[in-house]
């Protein structure tokens, strides 16, 4: 008796096994066919970088945060930004439609030295960078490591100090080394719209999500398997690789404005903007009242200013 019913729970586990597998795949065509790659590709390498450019002018490159796309920079700000400036939006190494580096979790130093040289090979040997949240680490590696590939630096809303709070519960399990492969394709399966809504909502709180951005961002690409693991290996290793960045932000040399919300409770200014404007030289901080973690969404003109800022003050404008 004993011998069948742990045959039964074998075949039952396979099943369903089976039947999370073909949800995943499905949930993961279903969004690639729904919001295909925007942009074009270009190879670094032999790692295949996906970038959407936009306008002409000086160069500038944007760069977004964690479980982001190139679609968290075409809804709102590139509007403001492409009369007067040749944008490039890259999808950092994982995301989106850009190859991952590598299986372990690409660092911040890694990332800034494939996508600058992706942006050099487009023509743009020394753009303004712009990231924001954990694309704001990727632009301060790309300019304390790479300073001769960059002319201006623009952190938006960026995790640029160091912080004491424990990783979240999602990013342990889906970074950790065997939890991570078994629950990352029932999260691709499983993980209802209600669920995705009320992270989005947080993420802009307090201000309201733009009316249309979820269906224009496709939270779908950021639920793929691949992509959900590359994601969590890159928070997890964040906090480590941001304690080694943070004794060289002396060495930036490039005008850089800083733009931070005052309300972002996500990546609190008074810990990262408010302390790395004191560690770059001749670093100037924009707060904004009353703004949360997305200020290139519900505060676009604001950031779109800030860019013109470091461009004059690189003589590009």
């Amino acid at each position: 008796m004993a011998i069948k019913l742990l045959i039964f729970l074998i075949i039952l586990c396979g099943l369903f096994a089976a039947l999370t597998l073909g949800l995943a795949a499905r949930h993961e065509r279903r969004a690639e066919t729904s919001h295909p790659p925007e942009g074009q590709f270009v190879t670094v390498d032999g790692h295949r970088v996906h970038v959407v450019v936009r306008g002409s002018g000086p160069d500038l490159v944007l760069l977004h945060g964690a479980s982001g796309s190139t679609r968290d920079m075409t809804f709102e700000l590139v509007k403001h930004l492409e009369d007067r400036y040749r944008v490039l939006i890259f999808d950092r190494p994982g995301l989106g439609y850009t190859d991952r580096i590598n299986r372990t979790g690409a660092t911040i130093t890694q990332q800034a030295d494939l996508l600058s040289r992706a942006a050099a090979a487009l023509g743009a040997d020394k753009p303004i960078v712009m990231g924001q949240s954990y694309g704001g680490a990727v632009a301060l590696a790309w300019a304390v490591h790479f300073p001769d590939r960059l002319s201006a630096l623009v952190p938006l809303a960026a995790a640029s100090g160091t912080w004491e709070t424990p990783l979240e519960l999602l990013y342990r399990v889906t970074s950790h080394p065997w939890l991570g492969p078994l629950v990352i394709p029932a999260l691709t399966a499983y993980v209802s719209d209600d669920y995705v809504d009320s992270v989005m909502a947080g993420i802009f709180a307090p201000q309201a999500e733009p009316e249309g951005y979820g269906a224009y961002f496709g939270p779908g690409l950021t639920l793929r398997r691949d992509t959900l693991r590359a994601n969590a290996l890159q928070r997890a290793n964040l906090l480590g690789e941001m304690t080694d960045l943070v004794p060289r932000y002396g060495d930036i040399s490039v005008p850089t404005e800083i733009v931070h919300g005052d309300a972002d409770t996500i990546v609190p200014a008074w810990n990262h903007a408010e302390r790395l404007v004191t560690r770059i030289p001749d670093a100037t901080l924009t707060l904004l009242p009353g703004i949360g973690h997305m200020p290139q969404h519900v505060a676009a003109p604001e950031v779109a200013a800030a860019i013109d800022r470091a461009a004059s003050r690189a003589g590009l404008l």
